[in-house]
């Protein structure tokens, strides 16, 4: 995806960081969410074999599109992020001159992050799996741990996020 070498550079991450920054106009939440997202996928990644490029941009970017939807919809429903989200990665992605071709995989995944089944490449396995571990706690009752439990199973994609998910919340 970087013009330098397979896996993306440091200075390269930090312009997407800096970009996704200014899109949320310094919203902490969604910032320390997006970070949150972004250390599990590269922890998955390494383990599961992902690009990494793919998946540190999709994790920077997949809500990308929150500020647009507030602004357009006064909501932040995740099909609406699916909508406005992959223009504005796309756009980013442009002006930092990246590949079509990863800027193509990387708004897929940031079109659908909501829509599993969609695409089902281990970069998006991974992205879900990095969004569900922040999420798993602000949608589940994390008390019933065998309905837990059954949630768990049918959400992760990966095997390493399956095992986090277990770790952290059984």
């Amino acid at each position: 995806m970087n013009m330098a070498g397979n896996c993306m550079d440091n200075i390269l991450k930090n312009k997407i960081i800096k970009k996704m920054m200014e899109a949320f106009e310094f919203d902490n939440i969604h910032i320390n969410h997006t970070y949150r997202v972004l250390d599990y996928a590269q922890e998955i990644s390494e383990i599961e074999k992902g690009d990494p490029d793919i998946v540190i941009s999709s994790a920077i970017l997949h809500d990308i599109g929150i500020p647009a939807c507030k602004n357009k919809y006064k909501s932040i429903e995740g099909q609406l992020q699916e909508i406005e989200g992959p223009p504005i990665a796309k756009s980013i992605l442009e002006s930092l001159n990246l590949e079509a071709e990863a800027i193509e995989e990387v708004c897929g995944i940031v079109g659908c992050h909501h829509s599993p089944g969609e695409i089902n490449t281990i970069n998006f396995k991974i992205m879900w799996d990095a969004d569900w571990l922040v999420n798993l706690p602000d949608v589940y009752d994390l008390k019933d741990k065998e309905k837990l439990d059954e949630i768990i199973n049918k959400t992760f994609m990966t095997q390493t996020g399956l095992k986090k998910a277990k770790e952290f919340f059984l």
